[in-house]
């Protein structure tokens, strides 16, 4: 039997890292009874290469140094691109990682006629989508038209996508994964703490997040300073992982509320060294104000930490709460102090809420069990 053959468009792909680029190149180097090609940007790589099982294609040059212009055309670009490749091979189906300019291209190619293959259409997104701008809408629509299936990572963008008269049967939600083998370290969390001058006393709280206001790190700096300012040792420490446009007025507040001794903000880690950030902490805090599933929560759950969210988006698919999380007020760091207040208080509350993470992770989240229902999906079109 012959190998199924995808051709995926992306309007980003690695070496430049985001959490849905992440989630393709796990699925993909899953299945690998399955050919993938990709057309995407130049953002970094070479103009073609193989990165794990996808053979990459990238279209435009110095799209680094040039943001808007790259992305304006790249719709073009990669319908040129897309029109070669899909002339000179024989496809099974089109994938389109983001209903964005990607997904423009994709909506071109079948106008004109040189997609005849089922198309999906994987949506990741956590920010307002009805918010955006009219014209961002209408060229959403458009794309949306041009699916035959569609896979989001959580029950809200199912909301969302039958909100726009999607039909409910053309919807798969199958959340992103977690790579649990990452979270088995050798070196203790202790020695790990000794490194960053954490002593056993400290009470240790991190947040990874893109430091974009969405993700509410203001409000958890805050949250901070309410816990130590009621604390005679003023030893609850924040862990910041992460960049973002907000990371200079960040620092500034930092300044102003004088935690410089109580919080550290360590900037982008790769990938592989996130589980040896997580496992230094005690307590994973992201007060989002959106969020399409939140990658992030699951990893800290497979690390052993106990979590603490806002209802929002995707992320009451897995925090279920005072079973595997604690729910927080959005945009309210008394609230925020509160729960981490609570955790630390209650070690048996702690200890449930760890195990039960733990276990949903191992059941509904590892990327082996993710990439299967892929694998269901692709060959079912």
């Amino acid at each position: 039997m012959a190998k199924k053959s995808i051709l995926i468009f992306a309007t980003t792909y690695l070496p430049l890292v985001g959490g849905a680029e992440l989630a393709l190149k796990n699925i993909t180097d899953r299945l690998e009874n399955i050919n993938f090609d990709m057309v995407t940007g130049h953002y970094g790589g070479t103009s073609e290469e193989r990165i794990g099982n996808v053979n990459v294609f990238r279209v435009g040059r110095n799209a680094m140094n040039s943001f808007f212009l790259p992305k304006a055309l790249f719709p073009f670009a990669s319908f040129l691109k897309g029109r070669v490749l899909l002339q000179k091979n024989r496809y099974d189906l089109v994938y389109v990682l983001q209903a964005s300019q990607a997904g423009g291209a994709v909506w071109l190619l079948k106008k004109l006629g040189y997609i005849s293959q089922p198309v999906i259409i994987n949506i990741q997104e956590g920010k307002n989508l009805d918010g955006q701008l009219w014209l961002t809408r209408f060229f959403r629509r458009l794309i949306l038209q041009s699916a035959n299936h569609f896979v989001v990572i959580s029950q809200y963008l199912k909301r969302y996508l039958i909100n726009q008269g999607i039909s409910e049967n053309k919807i798969s939600v199958i959340p992103n994964g977690v790579g649990l083998n990452n979270y088995q370290l050798p070196v203790s969390s202790y020695q790990l703490k000794e490194k960053l001058s954490i002593s056993p006393q400290d009470k240790v709280i991190i947040t990874v997040s893109r430091l974009v206001e969405k993700n509410g790190v203001a409000d958890l700096i805050d949250a901070v300073h309410v816990l130590n300012a009621g604390s005679k040792f003023k030893n609850y420490k924040l862990i910041v992982v992460g960049g973002g446009p907000l990371e200079k007025s960040l620092r500034s507040k930092i300044k102003n509320l004088k935690l410089e001794q109580n919080v550290t903000m360590v900037g982008e880690v790769a990938p592989k060294e996130l589980p040896s950030w997580l496992v230094r902490a005690d307590i994973f805090v992201r007060p989002s104000l959106s969020e399409g599933l939140g990658t992030a929560f699951l990893e800290a759950m497979a690390a052993g930490l106990a979590i603490i969210g806002t209802p929002v988006g995707g992320i009451p698919d897995f925090l279920k709460d005072r079973e595997t999380g604690l729910f927080c007020q959005p945009k309210n760091p008394k609230d925020i102090a509160d729960k981490i207040m609570e955790i630390v208080k209650n070690q048996d509350l702690r200890q449930k809420l760890v195990k039960n993470g733990r276990k949903l992770v191992e059941e509904k989240y590892d990327w082996d069990i993710i990439a299967k229902k892929f694998e269901n999906v692709y060959l079912s079109m």
